[in-house]
């Protein structure tokens, strides 16, 4: 055996630590898959977002048609609703994501109303999944925010 081919059965294959730097860089990028994965149904501050946005269109449609809203509160979702001709009408019906509690804290019998200035019976509603807690807080002035 001549020394060149010596050298070339040495070189034919990989090194262990070569093998688990690879091993390394894939399980990184699974890890960096796995974690980007959304929640189903999007995650709750997106939810208590989407509902944060849905409360200020009605409060400003309040405004803008000098008609009261109403924004209704319940286990499984939440309706909007204006007054016209001296009766409520419901305006949208939205369910809350499956997995999804809400808790209420102060308003008017699991809801609020916006007046035609924009004024609110002030309102906390906390949505929880999982672990994770979001709370819509709607004020005196109909003020609306979204803390985390």
């Amino acid at each position: 055996m001549s020394e060149a081919d010596h050298r070339r059965a040495g070189e034919g294959g990989f090194t262990f630590i070569e093998l688990m730097v690879v091993i390394f860089i894939i399980g990184l990028a699974a890890t960096a898959v796995i974690l980007a994965i959304p929640d189903e149904g999007g995650s709750v501050y997106a939810e208590a977002e989407r509902f944060a946005a849905r409360a200020k269109a009605a409060r400003d449609h309040a405004i803008i048609e000098s008609r009261p809203a109403a924004l209704a509160i319940g286990v499984g979702g939440y309706a909007l609703s204006h007054r016209q001709s001296g009766e409520w009408r419901e305006r949208g019906k939205y369910e809350w994501t499956r997995g999804t509690r809400v808790e209420l804290a102060g308003g008017e019998e699991g809801g609020t109303r916006f007046d035609s200035t924009g004024l609110a019976i002030p309102l906390r509603v906390t949505l929880e999944r999982g672990e994770r807690r979001v709370a819509v807080d709607i004020g005196h002035d109909g003020s609306i925010l979204v803390r985390r």
